[in-house]
């Protein structure tokens, strides 16, 4: 097998992964993978808001409070005006919410990233280049992102 095909092979492995890890998330804690990120997030700290959230996945806020108006529908997270700024509203945790956290699959990006973590500093760099590589020999460098392994647009992942 040439080097051509076995680079296909392991994209579209890559896909195939990140297709399934969301089938699976989806099908265990109904929601996608973007959304579980939103709620990661919200359980760090207990809370946060629309706009540290949309920074910290790189999103507009409006993609991020779409994400937010969902999750509070099912009843996984509540808006509460802050205590000490009542101009910013807080997005917080219900029990339901904890309990997504706590059952869902171990999420992909935790898995990629332990075993990341675990390379050596030098391998991390070549990793990353060759990633940025093949995202810009698929002309994907301008594609809007976040780091949240899920196939699709992120701004339409609102529906699942």
């Amino acid at each position: 097998m040439d080097r051509i095909d076995s680079s296909l092979i392991a994209l579209r492995r890559i896909v195939r992964a990140t297709e399934l890890f969301g089938r699976e998330i989806r099908q265990t804690t109904g929601v996608t993978p973007a959304q579980f990120r939103v709620l990661q997030i919200i359980g760090e700290q207990g809370y946060s808001t629309a706009k540290a959230i949309s920074l910290r996945m790189r999103v507009s806020q409006g993609t991020i409070t779409s994400f937010v108006d969902k999750l509070v529908r099912d009843g996984l997270v509540l808006r509460e005006k802050s205590s000490q700024d009542r101009r910013q509203t807080n997005i917080l945790l219900t029990d339901a919410g904890r309990q997504v956290l706590t059952e869902a699959p171990d999420p992909l990006q935790q898995r990629f990233v332990r075993k990341f973590n675990a390379m050596e500093d030098w391998e991390q760099a070549m990793l990353v280049a060759g990633l940025e590589r093949v995202a810009a020999m698929l002309d994907a460098d301008d594609i809007d992102a976040s780091p949240v392994l899920d196939t699709g647009d992120i701004r339409h992942a609102v529906d699942h």
